[in-house]
């Protein structure tokens, strides 16, 4: 017997018959978003702002109902398990259109031969684009998929075949994060051909409900509306711009003067300014989200406990708080955000004691003025607003236990392309969930897997990487979570991070923009948006 999930597909006859009026009666909205993606070709990266950019162009097989964790129909319009847990069937939507570029025009229409290139060249290093453009897939490998995925097969011009070697219980979630976004096959038989397979980064193809047209690093990044996207509801807007800012001042006047429509991450000191605003409006929500200071375990003399013991208690978490987050966040003790299912509640942080700090450090044979180096990241984050301030503020608190703190600092996608390196001593770095399952951040965040893509403290430990696995083959959620706490109780007592805080959420945009929702796991999405 095989357990079934049918799903309708999102598409009846009259919304497939509608003229794309909604469409050709567009305006263009401005996005001032707070920096420059790496490139395009998402699987390759893990930050939001690189998420953000390529959102537009991309479908997924599953994804999730906007502004929710739920999962729904997305280039699949339905799927079966079988009873195992070993074997999905994705069924397909026919009629969808690839965009149509100067650079590329299709032939022909989505189908399974696109499903089996976008997973193919992550599973399989030998796979002949992979071959030409060798890149690395930080989210597929963290979750182990690349272990997992035994095959992907096609049975039918429309249906696709997914085997895995155990059951893993997060597997529909993470298909329906912005790595698996579906690539042109032809596209990329194409760049193949032409000797550029790294334009797959730069000039990107996919079935979204924006085209691109153009990337000015530092800049902006221009997308016009699909006329032909396979859900004309969705195509609101004629032109989607990011405009690239850092500075999250110079951003909140942009939208005050409404040369940009959406803005993300207000300093906190603007946004009761922002609540007073006739011509604005803005989203407040508690950010499913964790900022943490990262050790690399790598590092000596971070490889010893005691020494990370230390360090962690002797931040002043509280003043932090209030000076950085300045009342929009609560404390954070745990490796995950409390609203996350499975939450130990019962952890509790060591007590702010920087004169036993200065003894432990004694005792592990640290000297008093020895140099460390802190990064900080030169953005804004949703879990973290002001890096640099709380860098500062940390470099003050490990003074007064005889550490000498060097703040560092790089561009954005350096500093994340550093960090997965190792480069680093301590990391000022954050998450904000993806999926809703536990897994994508004890896992994704933690895992030996992980490092050299989200595990920025380098840390391995064999008794927590069995936990967390044999949590990702069970089913029942009682089971999973009673692995997960042992987990967490585990990844307390190692300290390879200490976590500083769970921010709110503050989501400013004008007050003429219609149909936006704010995600949870703190994605900007343009689909169905419109402005009057």
């Amino acid at each position: 017997m095989r357990h079934t999930l049918i799903f309708s597909a999102l598409l009846g006859a009259g919304l497939l018959a509608a003229s794309s009026a909604s469409y050709a009666a567009g305006n263009s909205l401005v996005f001032c978003s707070e920096g420059s993606p790496a490139g395009f070709d998402t699987a390759q990266y893990t930050t939001a702002t690189d998420n953000d950019a390529a959102e537009p162009l991309y479908n997924r097989l599953v994804e999730f109902e906007k502004g929710a964790t739920s999962v729904v129909p997305g280039l699949a319009t339905s799927w079966d398990i079988s009873e195992d847990g070993l074997t999905y069937t994705f069924h397909l939507r026919e009629g969808v259109k690839f965009h149509t570029t100067p650079y590329f025009k299709p032939t022909r229409d989505f189908n399974a031969d696109d499903v089996l290139f976008t997973f193919n060249r992550m599973l399989d290093a030998q796979q002949p684009f992979r071959k030409a453009y060798p890149t690395e897939f930080p989210y597929f490998n963290g979750m182990s998929l690349n272990k997992n995925i035994a095959k992907v097969e096609k049975t039918g011009p429309l249906t696709v075949v997914m085997t895995l070697n155990s059951v893993d219980a997060a597997f529909i979630q993470n298909l329906a994060m912005s790595f698996a976004a579906i690539l042109s096959a032809e596209y990329a038989d194409q760049l193949l051909a032409e000797g550029k397979p790294s334009d797959i980064n730069q000039k990107p193809i996919g079935t979204g409900p924006f085209v691109f047209k153009s990337y000015q690093k530092d800049s902006n990044i221009r997308y016009t509306g699909n006329p032909h996207y396979w859900d004309p509801s969705r195509v609101k807007l004629k032109n989607l711009i990011f405009a690239i800012n850092t500075d999250a001042s110079v951003r909140v006047q942009k939208l005050k003067a409404n040369e940009c429509q959406v803005t993300l991450h207000p300093r906190p000191a603007d946004v009761d300014a922002l609540k007073s605003d006739p011509k604005l409006q803005l989203i407040s929500k508690p950010g499913f989200n964790l900022g943490y200071i990262a050790y690399n375990v790598r590092h000596k003399p971070f490889d010893q406990l005691e020494v990370r013991q230390a360090l962690d208690m002797a931040v002043n978490k509280q003043g932090i708080l209030n000076a950085v987050y300045q009342g929009a966040g609560q404390l954070a003790v745990n490796a995950m955000p409390p609203t996350q299912w499975s939450y130990d509640e019962s952890i509790k942080d060591a007590a702010y004691n920087p004169e036993k700090a200065r003894e432990l450090l004694k005792a592990a044979g640290v000297k008093e003025g020895t140099e460390i180096t802190l990064w900080a990241m030169p953005v804004q984050r949703p879990y973290n607003p002001n890096a640099k301030l709380m860098a500062e503020m940390l470099q003050a608190d490990w003074a007064k236990i005889g550490l000498k703190v060097k703040i560092v600092s790089y561009e954005w996608g350096e500093y994340i392309k550093r960090t997965k390196n190792g480069e680093h001593d301590i990391s000022l770095i954050g998450w904000t969930g993806d999926n809703g399952d536990p897994d994508n951040w004890l896992g994704t965040l933690y895992s030996c897997d992980a490092i050299g893509g989200n595990n920025y403290s380098m840390w391995c430990d064999p008794a927590y990487d069995k936990l967390i696995k044999q949590a990702k083959v069970v089913t029942d959620r009682d089971q999973r979570t009673a692995l997960y706490q042992q987990a967490q109780q585990l990844l307390k007592q190692q300290v390879p991070i200490t976590p500083v805080a769970h921010s709110t959420v503050n989501q400013p945009l004008s007050a003429r923009v219609e149909g936006f929702k704010v995600s949870p796991f703190g994605r900007n999405v343009f689909s169905g948006v419109s402005i009057d």
